[in-house]
């Protein structure tokens, strides 16, 4: 239990000297969103180019890994949206962005960090690489596909995908993985102060990502939202990383860190932009909340998580 802890302690400590930093205003909202800005626009695109373009395409691209982590995800996430549909009689659209806030991992920001410490940086790096191939080709606009269907005004759904992809394709980190990819077939060698330039913006990535989370929670309530909150926060925490490891139980990447940072991934809170995506169709405050709760829960879920990967990891008691 102590190994747990000295993984989760820092990571954890981080979040709460942003949220410090935020409460006391230090950082502005503002500011956080521009730190925000530049670990998605520039930091996290170099640590997914640097892993990929690395590594041999076949090491980098594991079938089993996407296979295991996308149907251990897209099955939590639909029957959360049935849940919320069929059991609770919800709206469509809010059925499915709650089915996303349960199966879209904060890979970048909570889940490589204690990756890299649980299963190594390269078993990190390319296990964040392919979660974030899972979450912005399948994830994202599969919900946003549902949500605007059931949302007054929404369009075609096919519409809908095709302005989803066209985003996709502009994003850094879409860009950094193609790119990782085509450097590593084509054997294009990264030296000198290229290299050098984006190490250092890849191993900015971590700390930043983990004191913009803790600046981003302050100013958050879960009031007069509590039980579909915490049903979205635990569902997320318990039942994501459960689906996830029980596919890479059945279907298992040769590589058993691997297979360990599958779980930690899944088992980190929703993504950060999950009350953005919700803004459009009015769930922003209750998505806001349920991010805050979740992000607050996970320091004992993650270290039981851990606790229980211990074994399998090797891991001294």
């Amino acid at each position: 239990m102590l190994q747990t802890l000295a993984i989760t302690g820092p990571i954890y400590l981080v979040i709460a000297l942003g949220f410090l930093a935020g409460r006391f205003g230090i950082f502005s909202k503002l500011d956080m969103r521009v730190l925000g800005t530049y670990v998605v626009r520039f930091a996290l695109p170099a640590l997914v180019f640097t892993a990929l373009s690395q590594r041999p395409v076949s090491e980098v691209m594991n079938g089993r890994y996407v296979l295991g982590y996308a149907v251990g995800s897209l099955t939590v996430m639909l029957a959360a949206f049935g849940w919320g549909w069929r059991w609770q009689g919800k709206s469509f659209t809010l059925s499915a962005l709650c089915g996303l806030g349960v199966s879209s991992s904060n890979s970048g920001f909570i889940g490589y960090p204690i990756a890299i410490l649980v299963a190594g940086p390269a078993s990190a790096a390319v296990g964040l690489a392919m979660c974030m191939l899972v979450e912005n080709l399948l994830m994202i606009p599969l919900t946003l596909v549902m949500a605007d269907s059931g949302h007054a005004g929404g369009g075609r759904w096919y519409r809908i995908l095709v302005q989803s992809l066209i985003q996709l394709a502009r994003n850094p980190v879409i860009l950094a993985i193609v790119g990782g990819f085509v450097v590593s077939l084509t054997g294009i060698p990264i030296t000198g102060v290229l290299a050098r330039t984006i190490n250092m913006l890849a191993m900015s990535s971590a700390a930043v990502s983990l004191f913009v989370i803790g600046g981003t929670l302050v100013g958050l309530k879960t009031k007069g939202m509590r039980r579909d909150v915490t049903a979205i926060a635990l569902g997320k925490l318990m039942l994501h990383p459960l689906a996830v490891g029980l596919m890479m139980w059945l279907v298992p990447p040769d590589d058993h860190t691997l297979r360990a940072a599958a779980v930690v991934f899944a088992a980190t809170p929703m993504l950060s932009i999950y009350p953005i995506l919700a803004q459009k169709y009015g769930f922003e405050d209750m998505c806001a909340a349920a991010l805050l709760l979740a992000t607050v829960l996970s320091f004992l879920t993650i270290s039981v998580i851990l606790w229980l990967l211990g074994p399998i990891l090797g891991w001294a008691a």
